[in-house]
């Protein structure tokens, strides 16, 4: 299951990175390190989701 998150990881981790960075830009937050906060929480928040998205694939 492990290697599956990896692979689910290189999709979704890039969306919710762009995603937590297009919020900051629309929040007017066009600093370097507001940019970079965003695109890390979103990196990080990809974890647990591929995770459960990687068992119900798993499961089905």
């Amino acid at each position: 299951m492990l290697r599956l998150v990896a692979l689910l990881y290189g999709i979704v981790g890039t969306t919710l990175a762009g995603i937590g960075v297009v919020v900051a830009v629309t929040l007017n937050r066009y600093d370097v390190q507001s940019i970079i906060t965003a695109a890390a929480i979103g990196a990080v928040a990809a974890l647990p989701v591929c995770w459960v998205v990687a068992k119900k694939l798993q499961a089905a």
